[in-house]
């Protein structure tokens, strides 16, 4: 994982092992509180590249770092409020109302990627 900034926002840049990548693709869209397919949320499925920021209040959830939560679909945690986003950057439980956002972004390379 890496965390890069855009528009002064956070930008979490995962590299998605394949298991991540297939418990993303598994879930039933009808799960999901704002449904979206994996598919739909990544270029490349090893990469999934979404803006840092929780869709309730603004807030900046934990799991980019080792050993921080990352809630119990693998994803990201937000305590303030209890958002769990799973390894798609779906919203999976709690109070925020829509997935992390997806930047615009486009890989120039396959290490490089320009965001925006």
């Amino acid at each position: 994982s890496l965390t890069v900034k855009w528009r002064g926002k956070p930008v979490f840049i995962r590299h998605r092992p394949e298991d991540q990548i297939k418990a993303a693709e598994d879930v039933p869209l009808n799960q999901l509180p704002d449904p979206q397919p994996d598919s739909a949320r990544v270029q490349k499925p090893e990469w999934l590249i979404v803006i840092g920021v929780c869709t309730h209040l603004g807030c900046i959830p934990l799991g980019q770092n080792p050993g921080e939560n990352r809630g119990p679909y693998g994803g990201w945690f937000c305590p303030c409020h209890g958002s769990i986003y799973d390894t798609s950057g779906r919203i999976r439980q709690g109070p925020a109302p829509a997935n992390l956002a997806v930047p615009t972004y486009a890989f120039t390379a396959d290490t490089k990627v320009k965001i925006g």
